[in-house]
């Protein structure tokens, strides 16, 4: 973020939570800010006291027709946008044979489609004046799948993909991503948030039907602090260093850490069959393999 005096933040999802408290931060530190949620009433009071630095906007992220002007809008107001946040999205619990089509396209619509919508419609902005910072709050679901919550997973596991390979695309236009996993948070997401189809089959009752129950009954009391876990978005996004991934919570650190080792034990306990799938004589590495390989590092 080269911007450093008066920012300006777009920030979907501000009605309550992770996003809310975070557009309350920026605005505290005196930069600009665009502030969306679906419900203008839920956001007003964001801006109160900051007219001359906040905007509010109704935003539904799966309306690509009211991103692309909302994305406008802010531009006209402002001039520019510096970072964009898509934390805009929620989670829907059910068994992976017991989901339900509709719901399982609306989490996709949102939780995935929705940040294509804001990113497709902020870029050229950013390309333009040859900066940004593309904030994608994904979850420790995003690398780690746990019973119940499969297609959540699904959508934050589509994320982590795109946005490793938006980080390559636009890197070279001066333009940085920064994808955002945070653990168990002190927000709605396992409240009213949440969307779920009963348990209705005995053979998921116990492992999904116990999660979902868990799941709730834990709602209110998880250990991530939001205002926190926004201070160190902020601090990720204004630092040299260049974060690609920001684990937020103690969970989420010992959760990753303990997938990347079953990973890397998996991976050691299969390169025999893993070398086997060659050509004996080997290959070429070509040039466009080289780079893939070199961007990964």
């Amino acid at each position: 973020m080269n911007n450093t005096q008066t920012p300006v933040w777009f920030i979907t999802g501000c009605s309550t939570g992770l996003g809310r408290e975070l557009a309350k931060l920026v605005l505290e530190k005196g930069w600009r800010a665009v502030v969306t949620a679906r419900r203008l009433d839920t956001i007003r009071d964001l801006t109160k006291g900051h007219e001359d630095r906040a905007l509010a906007l109704a935003l539904d992220v799966t309306d690509r027709g009211r991103v692309w002007a909302a994305i406008a809008q802010a531009e006209d107001h402002f001039g520019q946008i510096d970072v964009l946040v898509n934390n805009a999205g929620y989670g829907y619990l059910t068994s992976i044979e017991e989901g339900e089509e509709s719901k399982i396209r609306a989490q996709m619509e949102t939780n995935f489609f929705g940040i294509v919508n804001t990113i497709q419609a902020a870029l050229p902005g950013m390309r333009r004046h040859r900066q940004g910072h593309i904030v994608n709050y994904s979850s420790i679901g995003g690398l780690v799948g746990f019973a119940a919550s499969g297609y959540y997973h699904a959508s934050k596991f589509a994320l982590e993909g795109f946005s490793e390979a938006l980080s390559v695309e636009v890197a070279p236009l001066g333009i940085k991503v920064l994808i955002v996993e945070p653990g168990p948070f002190r927000t709605d997401w396992a409240g009213r948030s949440i969307v779920a189809t009963p348990v209705v089959l005995d053979e998921y009752k116990e492992v999904v039907g116990g999660r979902m129950t868990a799941t709730s009954a834990r709602s209110g009391n998880q250990a991530g602090d939001p205002v926190r876990g926004g201070e160190c978005v902020i601090q990720a996004v204004t630092t040299d260093y260049p974060y690609q991934r920001l684990l937020l919570g103690k969970m989420a650190y010992e959760i990753a850490c303990g997938k990347v080792d079953k990973m890397k034990q998996n991976f050691e306990g299969a390169k025999h069959l893993t070398f086997s799938a060659d050509f004996p004589e080997g290959g070429l590495v070509t040039p466009d393999l080289e780079a893939i390989l070199q961007a990964t590092r």
